[in-house]
């Protein structure tokens, strides 16, 4: 039995997050991650991120048109905040042993690391983003929030308003 479908002009409201590349022959590439096969490129950020957006109505259309299944964009998606974590018993041990030092519960102290690392990383990639003097793209009226950049100013992830 087939699931009752949103109504298209839901599916065309959402949101997906972008990648837009700058190629190094020049021109740009913009896709959803979310919507496989989604890609559109352009001379400018504007012209490929204006021709995404072409790109992504058409998908959208065909998919629903064809009853495939349309995939809520990740930034849609809920999380539990319960994840299972394997690792070797060795390293079970110490995080144990350093979490009883500190007085806290091993998921307490997992926790701490966990965001203490996710932290540094994204200044360290700021960092880099600064010291390669990386291009950003301006908050066009279309563009809903910042864009962050990555692979030394070459790429910017963002969601279209």
């Amino acid at each position: 039995m087939m699931r009752k479908r949103k109504p298209l002009d839901y599916y065309l409201s959402l949101k997906y997050p972008v990648l837009l590349v700058a190629e190094p022959e020049g021109g740009y590439t913009a896709l959803h991650p979310d919507l496989e096969g989604c890609v559109a490129v352009g001379e400018t950020p504007e012209e490929a991120l204006a021709n995404l957006e072409e790109a992504r109505r058409l998908w959208l259309e065909t998919a629903y048109e064809h009853g495939d299944e349309i995939p809520l964009p990740s930034t849609e998606r809920e999380y539990s905040g319960r994840v299972l974590v394997r690792m070797p018993k060795s390293l079970h041990h110490r995080l144990d042993k350093e979490a009883r030092a500190e007085g806290v519960s091993l998921n307490q102290y997992i926790v701490s690391l966990l965001a203490e690392r996710s932290s540094l990383r994204a200044l360290k990639r700021e960092l880099w983003r600064i010291y390669e003097g990386a291009e950003t793209i301006s908050a066009e009226p279309h563009l809903s929030q910042e864009w962050g950049t990555s692979s030394g100013g070459r790429e910017w992830t963002g969601v279209l308003a």
